[in-house]
Parts: structure tokens; C-alpha cells; sequence
């Protein structure tokens, strides 16, 4: 078993399984990744909201690979063992026009940065977000043939963003193409459930991955298993303040609940509606509360009160 090292210096912002590999493998092998943040330096630790008035979606979420695997072959599945996500101080979230589950509410661009350090992401003095980092992108090679966008999740995987792919999960992943052509990016510092204006707190990052590969399993799409004893969160140890919204469409739903959150942080807390926006997409867990009571489902909103010191 060998350990390998893929720099940044050639990030590719799409899925396309004629794009030769970097790196070839065998299984029970691993890779470091070096992966850049969301925006493909777009945005940097000295950007202002001036960034977002020039951003091009066209490098959005830009993968570090592809990683060859030997002997992986269609139907077959890949497993991926998250070892670690080493982020590099800083980090960033924003309102972005015309993007997020509220995209018809606000119209002006809105940039934060976060400061990392160690386990804790700052939003600013009195608010800190525990680092609970993975990749929001990872998977292989589409069997179709093309080139596909970075923004979707797919068969293949892609733009998961299921924030408890935290170091210590086992990512499993159908093999499509021979090789399965892994690569992954989109790093988060942290993430609430539904990521609700668009942006985590996207970092760049040192990714450590362990490939395994297992023969005939037939996955229809993903599947994770989190380790033993893992918390599906680290922060409710003060409890939650939630918001519900019922009616018979769960994205409306939703967009209602998380607008009601909204009002309540920006009351509570002083926030402006963006900072609470952007904060939403860091901390706010969206849950389907239930979807058999005909014909209003039910979306509650979790904030977390403990990232307030």
C-alpha cells in the first residue's frame, strides 16, 4: 500500500470520463489532494464583495484528480475513506445573486470571510462554528460520454454537499468507467443540512483519501457509513432553536422556514439579513419533520444555539 501526492496546479471544473488520470492506483492505496477552494481563487483572504460582481460559474467547484484505480471495472464500487481535511486559515460564504433557496429574496451580492483556527470557524467574535470539514464534491467518471458540469450531484456522485462525510466515513460509490477515475474538491470548513443560500464555508484544503475497491457490489448511487460513535452533529449541547413551516410543496416549505429563521436571528442577534443568510448556510440543518400527513408536509429549521459565545 503507497501513499501518493496530487498538487493543485491542474484543477478540472467538470466530470468527463475521456479526461486522461493524473495519478494511477491500486487498491488499499492513498492519496493527499491539495484542492482549491470554491471559486478557483475568484475569491482570496483579502477579497471584498467586489468579487462576486466578476464571478464566473464556469470554474465552480474545481476537482483534484482524476485518480485511476487498477482493476475497477463497471459495477464494481469504489470505497473512499476520508482520513483527514487540513484547512489553511481562512474561509468564505456569501449571498450570491440569482443562486441559493432564496435567490428571489435577495438581489445584492454579500461576501464573509471566516477565519480557521484549529477546530473553530469564526464568524465574528461572539459567533464560532465547530470544524466539521469533508469534501462537498467527490465521485468518478460518468459512463455517459460528454463533459457535465460540476454543480449537480449525479449517479457518479459530484456536488453531494452531505455534510457528515467527516473524516472517519466510508464513502461508497458505483464504478462506471473502467479505472472509475476518481477526484474530488469543494471543500467545507462546516455546513448546515441543505446549505440553504449556496456556500458553506468553502476552504481550500489538504485531503487525505484511502481507496478500496470492491468487486461486483452493483450500487445503484452513493451510500456512507459514519464511524462508531460519531455524532451526526457536535453542536447541541445548548440546544436548538427551530422554525416550522407546513403546506403541501417542501420547497416552499422550506424557503418559508428558513425565511422565518432569518427574521428571528436578525431580531435576536443584530445580524443584517445577509449576515443571517450566509450564516444559515453554515449552521441551519432543514429536516423533513413528516411526509405522510396529506396534503401539508412539514420543514422545520435547526439553529443551533451553541455557536453563540
Amino acid at each position: 500500500m503507497a501513499t501518493y501526492h496530487l498538487d493543485e496546479s491542474r484543477p478540472h471544473a467538470f466530470w468527463d470520463n475521456s479526461h486522461p488520470p493524473r495519478l494511477r492506483i491500486e487498491s488499499g492505496d492513498t492519496v493527499v489532494f491539495e484542492v482549491l477552494e470554491a471559486s478557483a481563487n475568484q475569491i482570496r483572504p483579502d477579497s471584498t464583495v467586489e468579487a462576486l460582481k466578476t464571478l464566473s460559474f464556469d470554474p465552480i467547484a474545481p476537482l483534484t484528480g482524476p485518480v485511476y484505480v487498477e482493476g475497477a471495472e463497471p459495477g464494481d464500487a469504489l470505497e473512499v475513506e476520508v482520513i483527514s481535511l487540513e484547512h489553511k486559515g481562512w474561509g468564505w460564504g456569501a449571498v450570491i445573486p440569482d443562486f441559493g433557496l432564496l435567490a428571489e429574496d435577495f438581489k445584492e451580492p454579500y461576501l464573509h470571510l471566516f477565519r480557521l483556527e484549529g477546530n473553530w470557524c469564526w464568524f465574528n467574535n461572539h459567533i464560532r462554528i465547530p470544524y466539521e470539514p469533508f469534501c462537498g464534491t467527490m465521485g468518478v467518471a460518468p459512463a455517459e460520454p460528454g463533459r457535465f458540469g460540476t454543480l449537480p450531484p449525479r449517479r457518479n456522485g459530484g456536488n453531494l454537499d452531505i455534510r457528515h462525510l467527516t473524516p472517519g466515513t466510508r464513502v461508497f460509490l458505483p464504478v462506471l468507467v473502467p479505472g472509475a477515475l476518481f477526484s474530488c474538491g469543494d471543500c467545507h470548513a462546516a455546513q448546515g443540512d441543505g446549505e440553504v443560500n449556496g456556500t458553506a464555508i468553502e476552504m481550500p484544503a489538504t485531503v487525505t483519501l484511502r481507496f478500496h475497491l470492491h468487486k461486483g457490489a452493483n450500487l445503484p448511487e452513493l451510500r456512507f457509513r459514519t464511524p462508531p460513535g460519531k455524532k451526526l452533529t457536535t453542536v447541541d449541547e445548548e440546544g436548538y432553536y427551530v422554525t416550522t413551516a407546513a403546506g403541501p410543496d417542501l420547497f416552499k416549505n422550506a424557503q418559508q422556514a428558513t425565511r422565518y429563521m432569518i427574521d428571528h436571528m436578525t431580531k435576536e442577534y443584530g445580524l443584517t439579513r445577509e449576515e443571517a443568510y450566509c450564516l444559515c448556510g453554515v449552521v441551519l440543518d432543514l429536516k423533513i419533520s413528516q411526509i405522510v400527513d396529506t396534503p401539508n408536509w412539514m420543514v422545520s429549521a435547526y439553529l443551533p444555539l451553541s455557536i453563540f459565545v
